[in-house]
Parts: structure tokens; sequence; C-alpha cells
């Protein structure tokens, strides 16, 4: 595949390295100090493109690739305000676009197992719910687009929690959930990739159940694995679809 990387920080070079290790050609680079200068025919001859960019660089990335109509995976979070919209442009003009908020094996299978438990748990009323979620300290979005992701699948399935609130550790905000709030506490601390815990609080026991990422290997390995699952493909993915864990 001829890949265009949308973001050239730690991920994007990261996911450079693999792309090449997997036999795969990175044709154009595009980070903040060229963004402005590039036009369609930059991109036109490209397979592929792979964006781990900033949220407010994301929606401009997905509107050009799909000028060039060139697929895109868009492994950015902090825009999925614009979800909807943005499935909607990407049907009704018969582009290709893959999205998640993260791309690791490992977290793909925690996610089906968190929904699982979540399951298990909801009739018994008596275990209370929160998520964890530890980052460094330049991730620009809290909470994490995972740390959304377990919540959603948490609420999709334990009754008594309908939405989710967040606290952000020296925010200086005091945030208390309500009974029906599900809790996402955000630390961020020096270089840490990213742990997320969840836990299942009554007042005899408690289950926790985690992942930890020893470094952001796993998820820019993932993004080339989407990329070149997504070719000849057309429509709306999240990258859970690339995954069959009930087979």
């Amino acid at each position: 595949m001829k890949i265009v990387l949308l973001g050239y920080g730690k991920m994007g070079q990261l996911i450079e390295r693999f792309a090449l290790k997997r036999g795969h050609e990175v044709v154009l680079i595009v980070d903040e100090q060229n963004r402005d200068s590039i036009e369609l025919e930059d991109i036109e001859d490209a397979d592929v493109a792979i964006d781990f960019s900033t949220p407010h660089a994301a929606l401009d990335n997905i509107s050009l690739c799909f000028e060039a109509n060139l697929p895109i995976v868009v492994g950015t979070t902090g825009w999925y305000e614009n979800l909807e919209e943005v499935k909607q442009i990407t049907l009704s003009s018969d582009q290709s676009l893959l999205y998640g908020s993260n791309f690791s094996i490992g977290v793909n299978v925690f996610f089906h197992i968190n929904k699982m438990l979540a399951k298990a748990i909801n009739p018994y009323k008596q275990y209370d719910v929160q998520v964890e979620e530890i980052h460094h300290i330049h991730k620009l979005d809290a909470p994490s687009g995972t740390a959304i992701t377990i919540a959603e699948g948490i609420l999709g399935e334990v009754d008594q929690k309908k939405s989710w609130v967040n606290s952000v550790e020296g925010s200086g905000e005091e945030v208390i959930a309500k009974p029906d709030e599900l809790l996402i506490e955000s630390l961020r601390i020096e270089e840490v990739p990213g742990t997320h815990t969840v836990l299942y609080s009554s007042e005899v026991d408690q289950i926790e159940f985690k992942h930890t990422a020893h470094s952001r290997e796993g998820f820019a390995l993932g993004a080339v694995i989407a990329a070149e699952w997504l070719q000849g493909k057309k429509g709306f993915f999240q990258v859970t679809e690339m995954f069959d864990f009930n087979s």
C-alpha cells in the first residue's frame, strides 16, 4: 500500500516504522509545518491515509481525503461530537473511513470482555462501577477516547448507569458522580502510554479489570493492520468491526 501519514508525532513515527516493516510505502508525511501547502494531487495516488494528528486537525484531514477519494483510518480522538455528521458525509459520498479510540489488539479484546463483565454484574445492584484512565502529560483530550469506549460499553449493559462524567486530577474542579452517573477519573502522569481500569466495588469486595500498555507500539501496529483491512471496502467503520470475537 501507498500510505499518507497525517500527523508525525511519536505515533506517526511508529506507524511509519511498522508500515515499512510490513512492506508498505509511506509516500507523504503531513504535519503542522506543511499542512497548509498540501494539494489534492499530492495524495491522489495513495491507497490510504492514516490520521494521528490533533483533534482540531482531524476533521480537515478527513475532508481533504474525501475530496481525493482516499480511504482514511482515523486514530485521533477528541472530535467525536462530529461523529454522526462525518458518518452521514462518508455514506452519502461513498467514501471509506475507519475510526477507533484504540487500535491495539489487546485493548479491543478488553472492550469485548468489558461488555461481558458489565452484563454479568448488572443483576447485582450492590456493585458500583467506575473507570480510571492514566496517560502521559502530552495527551490533549480527557477522558481518553479509549476510556469513553469502555464507559459506553458499560452504559450499554448496566441499567443503573445512564451517562458518564469526567474528573481530571489536578484540574481544581471537584466532580462527584450521581448514583446514575459513571465516573471516569483521568490522570496525567509523565510518559505513561496508557492504563485503563474498570472497578466494581461493593461493601464486601472489589473486582478490578485492567489493561496496561507497555508502549505505543501496539496502537501503531493496529493502525497499519486497520489500513490493510480497509482496502477495497466502502463505508463508515469502527475498529471493533475488524475483530470477530463471536465466531
